[in-house]
């Protein structure tokens, strides 16, 4: 029995009752997702300074969380939870006991009470993402689903809050004079940020109005690497044809408008990632690897999962490391000032997000890309769509990214994320995992030999 199941037994083993509430809802006969009962539902609600433990619940303010119906489900051995694809009405979570989940293609996989998996949810998505059988007797949370739009509206108003030029350090940088003095440049608007080479700034506005190829020719030509480059993609394993290009106006022919916009941009932000001091300059190198990693499998899963262009994922990807770069400029601008490396690396986790969709914002990108940075890593992020869109495919493309690494291990099992469920449609196994990571890495291959 772990420390929970201890502290709050009284919580955790309510009294045998048949009255069901709203928040859950029995399935009947004729439901192909029928269910096993639960033989005892506890209403009394858990504080919520005592499920601070669990994810996204320890997000949220106490007014918030108070408003949000909730519940203690007990079931007995054997027990079937939920279902596979059946529709969520509450977000579970494991308290008491060992559960097994079978995803969709999937080898099963069980969780217990005491694992750092159990913060997580069980599921979030709208509609469940593995067949959970109960293997001991188990109790379950059940919190009304309204909690994950709660996260999702709390993540919006944060990417908000960036454009009056709000920075919350988080505790652990809270007192370092360093990001101190950082988090003070960006409240003053006096961050050095990144922008995009004239050709590509021009291009992007351009492409605004109806234009055609010999008018995105006339701008691209000027600038003759960027001609070179796109020759050069033209003629790669990535849109190869019996005939070679040799000129920009075929090249753009072969490519498309929006393809060579897309590729402009990527780029110019390659020139982004650059640093004077060499050690600076080795994270920035390793982060336009990683995004250009993500930018592949982003490619790959729009492709093989989605209605999403792949072109417009390819380019979501790529942004959604770039809010390091004006954090490693700061940092080789007051070298007196710089903290720890290994504390200033793990401080892009925390501070990237919120730079990045800063940048985006100045550079003009649309809302929709502009948020990329801060949603890239908030698994439980749900749009308001069923159809995917471009932060869904960031999000599983990130998730992908992390597969074999240290970070996998505290990360949320990819059937449970609100993206898993609307991505899904069927595909989604470890067989296409490892076909996704195959497919990608072969045109990271391509890729960065025209970048690098």
């Amino acid at each position: 029995m772990n420390w929970f199941t201890k502290l709050f037994s009284r919580y955790l083993t309510p009294p045998r009752t048949s009255k069901k509430t709203s928040d859950v809802k029995p399935v009947s006969v004729n439901n192909p997702y029928l269910c096993t009962e639960p033989v005892a539902i506890n209403t009394q609600k858990i504080p919520l300074s005592l499920l601070k433990k669990f994810v996204p619940i320890r997000g949220l303010d106490d007014i918030s969380f108070g408003n949000l119906n909730q519940q203690t489900l007990t079931f007995t051995p054997g027990s079937v939870v939920f279902r596979l694809g059946q529709p969520r009405d509450s977000v579970y979570y494991l308290l008491q006991g060992r559960i097994a989940l079978q995803p969709d293609g999937d080898k099963s996989y069980s969780l217990a009470d005491d694992s750092p998996m159990a913060n997580l949810p069980l599921s979030s998505g709208k509609t469940f993402g593995a067949t959970a059988t109960a293997i001991t007797d188990v109790t379950i949370l059940a919190i009304s689903g309204d909690i994950i739009q709660m996260w999702t509206k709390n993540s919006r108003k944060q990417v908000s809050s960036l454009k009056s030029l709000e920075l919350e350090l988080p505790d652990p940088l809270a007192d370092d004079p360093f990001f101190s003095a950082f988090s003070k440049a960006f409240r003053e608007n006096k961050l050095r940020l990144p922008s995009l080479p004239h050709v590509a700034i021009k291009l992007k506005k351009a492409m605004l109005n109806d234009i055609g190829i010999k008018e995105v020719v006339n701008i691209i030509q000027i600038d003759a690497p960027i001609v070179t480059r796109l020759i050069q993609i033209a003629n790669s394993a990535l849109y190869v044809t019996e005939s070679d290009i040799t000129n920009c106006h075929g090249a753009v022919t072969r490519l498309g408008l929006d393809i060579t916009r897309n590729l402009v941009t990527s780029m110019g932000m390659k020139q982004m990632f650059h640093c004077k001091n060499p050690r600076l300059m080795k994270i920035m190198q390793t982060l336009w690897k990683d995004s250009l990693y993500i930018s592949s499998l982003s490619y790959v899963l729009a492709e093989e999962c989605s209605a999403v262009n792949p072109e417009d994922a390819l380019l979501a990807g790529l942004i959604c490391n770039i809010g390091v770069i004006p954090i490693l400029h700061f940092a080789e601008e007051y070298p007196d000032e710089l903290t720890a490396l290994e504390k200033l690396q793990s401080a892009i986790t925390l501070l990237g997000p919120s730079v990045g969709t800063l940048v985006l914002q100045k550079l003009g990108f649309s809302e929709e890309l502009a948020s990329i940075p801060m949603h890239a890593e908030n698994w439980f992020y749900e749009s308001d769509e069923y159809s995917v869109n471009l932060i869904d495919i960031v999000i599983m493309a990130k998730l992908h990214s992390y597969i074999g690494s240290e970070r996998n291990k505290a990360l949320p099992f990819i059937n449970t994320i609100p993206a898993y469920a609307k991505l899904k449609n069927g595909k989604l196994s470890p067989d296409f995992s490892l076909h996704a990571l195959h497919k990608a890495k072969q045109r990271i291959n391509t890729v960065t030999k025209i970048f690098f």
